[in-house]
């Protein structure tokens, strides 16, 4: 087991049953902390409540496919590492995974040890360029940082739990009745209704504004008819 790789959080997109489970398997053995799921939905799921590193990700997944998962992968959360692992391997394929975001591009079949070099030398990059975000999610301190030394805040349970499903949502953007059975899941309760909702965006926007220059556009807003939007870039430090 890799003691550098212990802190270092992978998820596994891959539809073949017997591949995941053997990457799964082997990735854990290393001392990953990896999550193994089937498509780009699990996938989104996933990135609502886990705080993520690096993303080995398969080309020819059913709906979604990988290059549309890279793409806006790359666009809402810039600093994540993303290895694509495919059959395909012409220059076309390739040269189509780099420019959907891909960091490496890797063929199938892989051999295991290449595959864990490849995640620990991408994980070290990537926590690297994280040093200096505009936004930094601390989720062990469970506060908000910005780049001065003065912009912090403590959060709430509740409040880091929506902060950090809004930062890896796609376009940073969640539907109202997700919000609220995601925050009924993480505090063990049911009574996370839209007027709770509503409270708990308005405390939690008050805290993002106080960070804000004065002049600054608004950290948080609501998005008609369908929920709330994060509008400020955050980085999630585990």
């Amino acid at each position: 087991m890799s003691q550098h790789a212990a802190q270092i959080r992978v998820a596994l997109v891959e539809d073949d049953p017997l591949l995941r489970k053997e990457l799964h398997f082997h990735l854990k053995q290393q001392g990953f902390i990896v999550f193994a799921v089937q498509n780009s939905k699990s996938l989104d799921e996933l990135l609502m409540t886990e705080p993520l590193d690096v993303l080995v990700l398969d080309l020819s997944l059913p709906g979604e496919d990988g290059i549309a998962i890279a793409t806006r992968i790359r666009r809402n959360i810039p600093g994540m590492g993303i290895v694509m692992l495919t059959a395909r391997t012409a220059l076309p394929d390739r040269v189509r995974g780099y420019e959907a975001g891909a960091d490496v591009y890797l063929s199938k079949p892989v051999a295991p040890e290449e595959l864990t070099l490849t995640l620990l030398s991408l994980a070290r990059r990537v926590k690297k360029t994280d040093a200096a975000p505009v936004w930094t999610l601390d989720l062990q301190a469970r506060s908000i940082y910005g780049s001065e030394p003065w912009q912090k805040a403590f959060l709430t349970n509740s409040e880091q739990t929506l902060l950090l499903a809004l930062a890896q949502a796609p376009n940073h953007i969640l539907e109202t009745d997700m919000i609220c059975e995601l925050l009924s899941q993480r505090s063990g309760t049911s009574d996370m209704g839209k007027r709770a909702l509503e409270s708990l965006v308005s405390r939690l926007r008050k805290k993002l504004e106080a960070l804000s220059c004065i002049d600054a556009e608004p950290s948080l807003k609501a998005v008609w008819g369908i929920g709330y939007q994060l509008c400020v870039p955050v980085v999630v430090k585990t």
